[in-house]
């Protein structure tokens, strides 16, 4: 009895066990399409979980970029605000603090004006011309309260500093002969043009047209070493029209974007040289081909008024193009650069702001003013 009682129990624990595992079977074959359900919706849910983190990292770069683009910018233009800090001291902090001192717009305001345009190198000409237009547009705006004509004395700089500004084909290959006294900076400039325009991913090649200046070949060497860039160059002592002459020729072959050509650093009062500056553009217009020809002169700002007068000597030599006013950072005579425009009307390209490449910046009449003004 027992043994069937065990049997019966057995087979049936048995037929319980078979019925088990085929009650896990249909469960598992009911399950099947749900998992794959399932794997798949957590496929899909992974894509999408992935695709924001993606869009997430994405927004975060973006974030980070952007700041460092504005503070680009902003050291960009920081650089020219304490490039011009000893000129906005002097020069600019007087002209604000005339306005605010003065309760009313009389003749006495004006004429301190002149005084301290005249001590910043503004000129005589110059100064003259801009207080009689501020004392008009004074009148026309019916302006009476003095710290107004700060506005007003502004837009008259941005409006002399921004005459004839225009856009040039920067497509056009371009030979450009550098002119200037010895001191005032050109070869330096020189360099950081050459480094400057190979950054911007150009053919830059240099021609060692300086040969009355003892070294001078070798400091050109110096800068086309340090940036990377060919030197056409013969012995000192040279015809420097003869140096120009092979570095144009090198230039068109070899195909450049730009061929930078020093030449003497010669006083602007010694006739003969500034001939011999002549011969050389000569030279250089004849030969250029399809090349544009300009003229760049590098004037010192320290040097005041007499960087004007050298301005109008070069120009009737050479017909200037354009200038590079460099060590502005080491004059409170900022006003020079008003001079030169008014009274020359040579466009302003470059200005020197301090000692590195970017500190020799693309001279833009509204940034210089607002740079000046609030600093």
């Amino acid at each position: 009895m027992l043994k069937k009682i065990f049997g019966f129990a057995k087979k049936k624990k048995k037929e319980e066990e078979v019925q088990k595992v085929e009650e896990v079977t249909r469960v598992e074959e009911l399950n099947q399409p749900q998992e794959e359900e399932i794997t798949e919706e957590v496929g899909q849910k992974k894509e999408v979980v992935a695709q924001q983190e993606e869009e997430k990292i994405e927004e975060e770069v973006a974030e980070v970029k952007e700041p460092q683009q504005e503070e680009q910018k902003l050291s960009f233009f920081g650089r020219l605000k304490k490039g011009l800090s000893k000129t906005r001291n002097g020069f600019v902090a007087q002209v604000e603090n005339l306005f605010s001192k003065f309760t009313s717009i009389d003749e006495e305001l004006f004429e301190e004006l002149e005084e301290i345009l005249i001590q910043a190198d503004v000129g005589v000409h110059t100064t003259m011309n801009l207080v009689d237009d501020l004392r008009e547009k004074a009148k026309e705006e019916n302006i009476k309260e003095p710290k107004d004509l700060n506005e007003l004395f502004k837009n008259q700089l941005i409006e002399i500093l921004s005459q004839g500004e225009e856009k040039e084909d920067s497509e056009q290959p371009t030979i450009l002969m550098v002119v200037g006294v010895n001191g005032a900076g050109k070869t330096t400039t020189i360099g950081k043009i050459a480094q400057r325009t190979k950054e911007a991913g150009m053919k830059v090649l240099l021609g060692a047209g300086d040969t009355f200046r003892a070294a001078a070949i070798d400091q050109l060497k110096v800068w086309g070493s340090r940036v990377g860039v060919d030197i056409i160059a013969h012995q000192e002592g040279a015809d420097s029209a003869a140096v120009a002459y092979d570095a144009v020729q090198a230039a068109k072959s070899r195909g450049v974007d730009l061929l930078i050509v020093d030449t003497a650093g010669r006083l602007h009062t010694q006739s003969n040289l500034m001939q011999e500056l002549e011969k050389v553009k000569r030279v250089i217009t004849r030969e250029a081909g399809e090349m544009r020809v300009e003229v760049l002169l590098v004037l010192d700002a320290t040097t005041g008024q007499n960087a004007v007068n050298q301005a109008k000597l070069f120009n009737d030599a050479v017909a200037i193009d354009g200038i590079a006013l460099t060590k502005l950072d080491g004059t409170a005579k900022g006003g020079v650069v008003i001079a030169i425009k008014e009274e020359l009307g040579i466009p302003i390209k470059l200005i020197g702001v301090g000692e590195s490449a970017e500190d020799l910046q693309d001279f833009e009449a509204e940034s210089f003013i607002e740079a000046l003004f609030n600093g």
